[in-house]
């Protein structure tokens, strides 16, 4: 028997010519792109301070090998994402998705303090994992942000890791794991 494709392809270009609508802000490409972020910008985080209907309810799972990590008791900032903070993450974190590096190595990394920093620390948002390794942001407004935190093995039988995950939020809770 033989198959007609022609109403299958009909479809699909039907499909590929319909315009899906975007919710929030564009999403600013991921990778690091060399020349941007050098200069700290007020103006790009102002939308960071907006009210919004937006989640983050977190869990930390990060375990090497047999052993696992906790984030207990610990901070976990929540930095909005903008060509200057992407900089710092792939300066810090060699990615501007996801990581977990050695926190040696990521202070090692760190540049020194100065006046192109800004006031970025006001811009940022910071909860504490509780005993169960959970954490949450509420309020937030459409955009993508930085979550961070330390993990400290749980047998206390290395250093701890700096923990970086980006994350988008479009109204509505979104759930992160990190890993």
């Amino acid at each position: 028997m033989k198959m007609r494709l022609y109403p299958c392809l009909a479809m699909f270009a039907l499909l590929a010519a319909c315009e899906t609508e975007t919710m929030g802000p564009s999403a600013p490409p991921t990778r690091f792109q060399p020349g941007t972020g050098e200069a700290f910008n007020e103006q790009d985080f102002a939308w960071s301070r907006a009210p919004g209907s937006g989640a983050i309810y977190g869990v930390m799972a990060y375990h090497s090998g047999d052993v696992r990590y906790s984030c207990s008791g610990r901070d976990v900032i929540l930095a909005p994402e903008t060509a200057w903070v992407r900089r710092r993450m792939y300066i810090l974190y060699g990615s501007t998705d996801t990581a977990a590096v050695p926190v040696g190595i990521v202070r090692a990394r760190t540049p020194a303090a100065s006046s192109s920093s800004g006031d970025y620390a006001s811009y940022a948002r910071k909860t504490t994992c509780d005993a169960a390794n959970r954490f949450s942001f509420t309020g937030l407004p459409d955009g993508a942000w930085y979550v961070l935190t330390l993990a400290r093995p749980g047998n206390h039988s290395s250093e701890a890791v700096a923990v970086m995950r980006r994350v988008e939020t479009h109204g509505g809770s979104r759930g992160v794991v990190l890993d």
